[in-house]
């Protein structure tokens, strides 16, 4: 990785964060990389890695999008990248379309380091994510969950990480968050990190380190997150979060463009 330069300001309580473009590289070698996806080639995501979730409710979040399973309109590998674009059209009783891909039943694991490269789409009404849930998850959110990377676009620039369990989540108003300015997260790629281990859980952008959550009470009520979870990324468009400023339809189609995934084992 090229050297870069770093400027970190603390303004009201909040880390006001500038990078420039990180550089896209290949896997650190002096970690074992445990599962990847580079994204190369043309068409559909790989099957082999990822599944879709596939609907229009958001999933309990209200949103706006109709989520597609196998088209390249809403997912597809392009220039290196994976492509999910947000679309105004009419389906399926839904006036938008997009894509949410995950590794369910395909990978994943316990403890570990995620690393995602991605350039995030702009505009009031959408709601891109990296996250993480169990793959026996029962009940949300006791089950646990992890939000690497979530941004609002009527909040241009704020990057949010959070996690939920049963004792702390935003239903009871006890979630656990913290939020990153990058104020060019939609013109340029950056590396979205967690780092995961049975001890705590820390959360970086570009190697800037601005969430973390630490194993303390050592209850499952708080601490779920010993099991293994699976990967998931998605653009949502509104959505009782992504939507509280409403959706402006001028906007799209929207691209959220992922560079890669990689997950290492922690030493």
């Amino acid at each position: 990785m090229k050297l870069q330069a770093i400027i970190t300001i603390l303004i009201g309580g909040t880390l006001l964060f500038s990078v420039s473009n990180c550089a896209s590289n290949k896997p650190d070698s002096n970690r074992k990389l445990i599962w990847s996806d580079e994204f190369n080639g043309k068409g559909l995501p790989d099957s082999t890695k990822w599944n879709y979730d596939v609907g229009g409710s958001g999933f309990g979040n209200e949103e706006a999008q109709f989520y597609t399973k196998d088209r390249l309109e809403n997912a597809r590998l392009e220039k290196g990248n994976l492509v999910i674009e947000a679309r105004r059209e009419d389906w399926e009783n839904k006036k938008y379309t997009s894509a949410r891909l995950l590794t369910k039943g395909k990978f994943s694991f316990q403890y570990g380091t995620v690393e995602v490269r991605a350039k995030l789409p702009k505009g009031r009404g959408t709601w891109p994510a990296i996250w993480m849930m169990s793959e026996n998850m029962k009940k949300w959110p006791d089950d646990g969950e992890l939000d690497i990377m979530e941004h609002v676009g009527f909040n241009q620039g704020y990057i949010h990480a959070s996690v939920h369990t049963k004792k702390y989540n935003h239903i009871i108003g006890t979630q656990k968050t913290d939020t990153l300015i990058v104020k060019d997260a939609s013109e340029k790629f950056h590396v979205y990190k967690a780092d995961w281990t049975p001890e705590k859980i820390d959360v970086y952008i570009d190697d800037q380190k601005f969430f973390t959550y630490e194993n303390k009470e050592k209850t499952y009520e708080a601490w779920p997150f010993d099991q293994p979870y699976f990967i998931i990324l998605n653009l949502a468009v509104g959505g009782f979060w992504g939507g509280k400023e409403g959706i402006d339809d001028t906007i799209f189609p929207q691209k959220y463009e992922i560079d890669y995934v990689r997950v290492y084992q922690n030493k």
